[in-house]
């Protein structure tokens, strides 16, 4: 993955997310600019 977001453990779940096609819940929008899904976790 390229290094959009500094935490490795939250690069790590985006990884996961886009092998499993899972949607990721949180409130980190910079998660979106990998191109996977998410879920406001604010809501």
């Amino acid at each position: 993955l390229p290094a959009i977001h500094r935490d490795p453990f939250d690069r790590m779940l985006v990884a996961q997310a886009r092998a499993e096609g899972l949607e990721l819940m949180t409130i980190d929008s910079l998660l979106r600019e990998y191109g996977v899904k998410t879920v406001d976790a604010r809501r």
